[in-house]
C-alpha cells in the first residue's frame, strides 16, 4: 500500500538515506542495499550490510530467531528508520516507490468498520485514483484471484483466512512495484494456507511483482521462493542465497521432488550451522 511507502527511510541524522541524484544499481536488481546499519540500544542488528534483491522475483527471508528478518523488510519498506547506509529501488527511494505490505496480524491490519470491499479499495482512494480506474483495478484483481467471497461483509463476519485474503488483495490492488509479506500465513489453518499460497504465487508470477517474504517455516520459504535468503545471527549477514528454480505452479507435490529436497536440505544445513555459532 502506498501509505507504507510514504515513510521515507532516514539515516542517522534524519536526512533521506538516498539522494535523488544517485541512480546507479546493478543490472537485474530491483532493491539495492549498501552499508545498512541498525542498532537497538547498544546491540547491532545490522552493521555495514549489503544486499541485492532481483527484479520481479520472490525472495524468502529465513534465519535464526531474533536475527532481524522482520526488521530487514521493515527498513526496506520504509516503516522502520535505520541508522546508516542506503536503500534504493532501481535508483529510487521508498517514498518514490509503490509498495505493498501484508502484516502477520490480519486482525489489526484490516479496518473493522469497513466492509471487505471497502478495505480493498481504500489504498486507491488514498492515492486519489479516479472512480473508473479504481473499478478497473478492482475487476482485474478479482479476476486474478478468482475468489468466490462475499466482500460486502465486515471483517468480524469473516474467518481469519478470509481476512488475510482481504489484506493481501488490498496490498496488491495498487499494482505495487514491490510487495512485502511478514509471516502472512502463520496464524492460519493448513487448508487456508494451501489455498492462499496457491492464489498468491499465481498472481505474483503473472504480475512479476518483486516480493520479499519473511517466514519461520522452511518448507514454505523454499516452496514459494525463487531465492531463499539465509541470514546469520546478529550482527546479521547473508549466510547464503539459494536459488530454487522448480516450475510453477508449485503444489504439495513440489515438496517431495528431488530439487525441493536438495534445496531444503542445504538451507537446513546452513541454518543449523548458524544456530550453533
Amino acid at each position: 500500500m502506498r501509505a507504507v511507502a510514504e515513510h521515507l527511510p532516514l539515516g542517522a541524522a534524519g536526512a533521506p538515506a538516498a539522494a535523488a541524484s544517485h541512480r546507479w544499481y546493478p543490472a537485474g536488481t530491483h532493491i539495492t542495499i549498501r552499508g545498512l546499519t541498525k542498532r537497538f540500544g547498544d546491540a547491532a542488528v545490522y552493521e555495514d550490510f549489503d544486499l541485492d534483491i532481483p527484479h520481479g522475483r520472490i525472495t524468502s527471508v529465513f534465519g535464526p530467531n531474533g536475527c532481524g528478518k522482520s526488521t530487514l523488510i521493515n527498513m526496506i519498506s520504509g516503516i522502520l528508520p535505520y541508522d546508516g547506509g542506503q536503500i534504493l529501488f532501481e535508483g529510487k527511494t521508498a517514498r518514490e516507490t509503490r509498495i505493498g505490505y501484508v502484516f502477520q496480524n490480519y486482525r489489526e491490519a484490516v479496518f473493522p468498520w469497513m466492509r471487505a470491499i471497502d478495505n480493498i479499495r481504500y489504498p486507491l482512494q488514498y492515492l486519489g485514483i479516479g472512480k473508473g480506474e479504481r473499478e478497473e483495478k478492482m475487476d482485474r484483481l478479482m479476476q486474478s484471484f478468482d475468489v468466490k467471497l462475499d466482500l460486502s461483509r465486515y471483517p468480524y463476519q469473516m474467518s481469519g483466512g478470509q481476512q488475510q485474503l482481504v489484506s493481501i488483495m488490498r496490498a496488491l490492488v495498487v499494482d505495487p512495484e514491490v510487495l512485502f509479506l511478514d509471516e502472512p500465513f502463520s496464524a492460519l489453518d493448513y487448508e487456508m494456507v494451501m489455498f492462499l499460497r496457491e492464489r498468491l504465487q499465481k498472481v505474483l508470477v503473472e504480475r512479476k511483482v518483486t516480493t520479499m517474504l519473511v517466514s519461520h517455516d522452511l518448507d514454505e520459504a523454499v516452496l514459494l521462493a525463487d531465492h531463499v535468503l539465509l541470514l546469520t545471527k546478529r550482527p546479521t549477514r547473508v549466510a547464503d542465497n539459494l536459488p530454487f528454480d522448480a516450475p510453477r505452479p508449485r503444489t504439495a507435490a513440489t515438496t517431495v521432488a528431488p530439487l525441493f529436497i536438495d534445496v531444503k536440505t542445504r538451507a537446513l544445513e546452513i541454518f543449523q550451522r548458524e544456530v550453533r555459532k
